[in-house]
């Protein structure tokens, strides 16, 4: 049975401003409302912290403030302080976070979601673009200055135009990159845990797909928008990658950990694979050095989200779920946990 920790919310408004430790820099817009409104602790280097020193902060505030690269488990939150009970996430996903543990301590969890849609959808068509056309080649072409001017059979790529772009999760960001991509004339086809209704379907121009599989065969072009999961823990294999046609491409946004990137990297330098777009790593900040060499990878640092306009709504969103959640009543971005 899925519940929520409601039974977190304060049992009235908090008499006192409440102390906020927030984990990275939000930029100034952001910090400087929240010095306003709260008793707020800043990190200054902006550098990740470290586990101990995010057990520190949780044993010492009210509400803290995480991003993605902040993985809060059980055994942290075990150690958290009795004061603890809101974790206010900057940004959408949540699987860095024990949300189980969470519960189980009376620790509420919000997060900031709908407010990077149409940005990591913006990235991902630079990807279904830039890779069939190989952009990135192009580019190093250009700057190592061994162009020689335009052939008739120089830099062919593919065209986008009646060619199937499969999209793997299909909430939000998957419709607007289907919205996006029926510009361009892909044909687009979805896999889903649920089925979208006809009516969503018919907007987004969109076929349903029973399985992964089938729809990894029938895709020239693959993009990735659904949420890491131990379930889906390398979704993207050699098996599923072997599936895929000869010359295709894959493009990640999502989560790094949802592609086996040694398959991954097998099947490029076979040749199996056309190319890649990839904005996610396993390993962040580490790259593999065989992707940053491939000719046809576009290698990005996890700037799916990255505008200032996207970065300082969510950074609202953090500051009008604390402030619900320090007046007495739920935020209205509470996150459901599994504990039944």
């Amino acid at each position: 049975m899925v519940t929520t920790n409601s039974e977190a919310a304060p049992e009235k408004r908090l008499t006192r401003k409440p102390r906020v430790v927030v984990t990275r820099r939000l930029g100034p817009a952001v910090e400087d409302r929240m010095a306003e409104l709260f008793d707020v602790r800043t990190n200054a280097t902006d550098m990740p912290l470290t586990r101990e020193q995010l057990i520190e902060a949780m044993q010492d505030c009210d509400v803290l403030v995480p991003t993605v690269t902040d993985r809060i488990d059980a055994e942290m939150i075990d150690q958290a302080g009795d004061n603890l009970r809101l974790i206010a996430n900057f940004g959408a996903g949540t699987e860095h976070i024990d949300l189980d543990a969470a519960a189980a301590r009376k620790i509420m969890v919000t997060n900031t979601p709908g407010v990077f849609t149409d940005d990591t959808a913006d990235l991902t068509m630079a990807g279904i673009i830039g890779v069939p056309r190989r952009v990135r080649e192009g580019v190093q072409l250009i700057r190592s200055g061994e162009w020689t001017g335009w052939a008739p059979t120089s830099m062919l790529g593919s065209k986008l135009g009646g060619k199937t772009l499969g999209i793997i999760g299909m909430g939000r960001i998957g419709q607007a990159v289907a919205h996006r991509a029926r510009a361009f004339g892909l044909e687009i086809a979805y896999h889903n845990r649920k089925r979208l209704p006809v009516a969503i379907e018919r907007m987004v121009g969109a076929t349903y797909v029973e399985s992964i599989d089938e729809l990894v065969a029938q895709a020239d072009i693959l993009t990735l928008h659904c949420p890491y999961s131990a379930e889906n823990h390398h979704m993207i294999d050699a098996r599923r990658l072997a599936l895929m046609k000869e010359g295709a491409s894959l493009i990640n946004t999502a989560r790094g950990d949802l592609v086996d990137q040694e398959a991954l990297i097998a099947a490029l330098e076979s040749g199996h694979l056309a190319g890649a777009g990839l904005d996610v790593y396993p390993e962040e900040p580490e790259v593999d050095e065989r992707l940053i060499r491939h000719r046809n990878v576009m290698t990005l640092p996890h700037i799916g989200s990255a505008t200032r306009e996207g970065r300082e709504e969510s950074g609202m969103k953090v500051i009008a779920n604390i402030r619900m959640w320090a007046d007495g009543h739920r935020p209205p971005d509470q996150v459901l946990s599994g504990l039944g």
